[in-house]
């Protein structure tokens, strides 16, 4: 690139409060970027105000025709970059702090995967440093932007291939045979949420690898809701006190969250079974945000519950529940909970956002933490309780209608994991493999504490290097299945069309 000026832009929440929360930390890291880059000597200048709704990306990013950097300290909405930038060819840079408290690598993920599903060419960048110019890794690698116009990584944890034992293969080819006799039906209530277009795919994609759709708006939970008989409710509620879960009702700050709000999320529970059952349907993606947020309780209990065997009116198996409503998710956790229950594995498929990592005595670990889809397995490793959740009430500033998670600690052991996306048009699998870790309790105490402590904590190897993960991985999303499935996972999205991408430090 020449020496043209570099323009700094904002990316923003759909909603205030979190930009206003996050505008400290974002004009920090702003200030640090113009140092870098005056450092750097290449001049800057910032487009004023957060991005919180698409048109102010189309108006204030689409006529700019100067290398940009989106500056990401906080949750954001994919389309408050991708619909300013699509179209263009100038160099785009999305730089991150890398910080559990204020997760811009988040955003990062989110926005990244939607770039890539509109073929829009850009580059990472991310730092944990105080002081962004101290550290020279990010330094050179913004040099590089700023000199080329992209950041080039490194691809040696990623392979096209990966070699499957007959046995795997064998029980792979099974299971798709089940996906082509019957396609695998997922009920839609709503289409993703807060800005993660990357999440959907729709019926010209679906119908190619084994899936479909049938959409459900959300306004039948307030239509059918009132008529869920009381008695069920009660049983319902009886049901998952007896069973184990612990309720943090009434507690500081949540006075607001009682038995009367978790009985409200079992009766959204309650309607959204009845619609499986009525339209057989096989696997859940749940919108929720941010239609429903004023109108009812958040449906994170009602999920965790869908993701556990041990749930009311129970039929014994679990439904793969995709919170967000994200395809790229349920995909995989269908896919993987047929692999689990065909290997004699128990069959609950985790969700969870790509939250934060460290180093923990000597290998790099994730957590993973998401407020929806984690089922009671990962926390018990006992299919017939529900002991080891915990439900707090989801934090108010997100959440004003009061309602419980399904939290807990995940315990240890081996684990496969994956997640489908958009690529040139059509469907991709990233598959890898890990361990799921037990932390000291003061280190994960520190590290849940510093995330979100109401949500289920899960620290994981992920067989991947941190810089393998920011620079390439599509999503902020993944689904962890505990076991060793990872064969039979290629082995099956290689049957049923996916392109497949591997990502681990044993497998390239």
């Amino acid at each position: 690139m020449s020496k043209q000026k570099i323009a700094l832009f904002w990316p923003g929440d759909g909603r205030a409060r979190p930009n206003e929360l996050a505008l400290p930390s974002i004009t920090e890291a702003t200030i640090q970027i113009e140092r870098a880059l005056a450092k750097l000597g290449r001049p800057s200048y910032r487009i004023e105000g957060f991005l919180d709704k698409p048109h102010l990306s189309i108006e204030k990013l689409g006529p700019v025709d100067d290398p940009m950097i989106g500056v990401c300290v906080h949750w954001f909405y994919g389309p408050h970059t991708t619909d300013g930038v699509a179209g263009k060819d100038t160099p785009l840079l999305l730089a991150s702090n890398f910080s559990g408290r204020w997760p811009g690598l988040v955003g990062l993920l989110n926005t990244g995967a939607c770039l890539e599903m509109l073929e829009r060419p850009f580059s990472r960048l991310w730092t944990s440093a105080p002081d962004f110019s101290s550290d020279p890794v990010f330094m050179d690698r913004l040099e590089a932007f700023c000199r080329n116009g992209r950041i080039a990584y490194g691809t040696d944890e990623i392979a096209f291939h990966a070699p499957v034992t007959p046995a795997a293969s064998a029980l792979a080819k099974d299971v798709a045979r089940g996906f082509r006799e019957r396609r695998a039906l997922v009920l839609m209530l709503g289409d993703t949420s807060m800005g993660m277009t990357n999440g959907y795919f729709g019926p010209r994609l679906l119908l190619r690898h084994g899936f479909a759709e049938h959409k459900i708006d959300q306004a039948w939970l307030l239509d059918r809701g009132p008529r869920i008989a009381d008695a069920r409710i009660e049983d319902a509620f009886r049901f998952v006190v007896d069973r184990g879960v612990t309720f943090h009702w009434r507690e500081a700050g949540a006075e607001d969250f009682d038995e009367r709000a978790t009985r409200e999320q079992l009766r959204d529970y309650l309607v959204v079974k009845d619609l499986l059952e009525e339209y057989r349907a096989d696997c859940l993606g749940w919108q929720y945000q941010l239609g429903l947020i004023p109108l009812r309780a958040p449906s994170d209990f009602a999920e965790g519950l869908f993701n556990s065997a041990c749930r009311p009116e129970s039929n014994g198996d679990t439904v793969a529940c995709a919170t967000e409503a994200d395809q790229g998710n349920v995909l995989p956790m269908e896919m993987m909970k047929r692999l689990l229950k065909a290997k004699g594995l128990h069959q609950a498929v985790m969700f969870h956002d790509v939250r934060w990592g460290a180093e923990h005595e000597g290998r790099f670990l994730w957590v993973l933490l998401n407020s929806g889809s984690c089922g009671a397995y990962a926390f018990n490793h006992d299919p017939d309780t529900l002991q080891g959740v915990h439900s707090y009430r989801q934090p108010s500033l997100y959440f004003p209608t009061p309602g419980g998670t399904f939290a807990g600690e995940s315990l240890p052991g081996k684990m496969t994991w994956a997640r489908a996306y958009i690529r040139r048009g059509e469907l991709w699998m990233d598959i890898g493999k890990g361990e799921v870790v037990h932390l000291p309790p003061d280190v994960r105490d520190a590290w849940w504490e510093g995330t979100t402590r109401q949500w289920p904590f899960m620290a994981a190897d992920m067989g991947i290097s941190q810089e393998t993960l920011m620079a390439h991985y599509l999503s902020n999303h993944v689904a962890v299945a505990y076991g060793d499935v990872f064969g039979e996972m290629v082995a099956l999205s290689q049957e049923l069309g996916f392109h497949v991408r591997i990502l681990g430090k044993d497998v390239a």
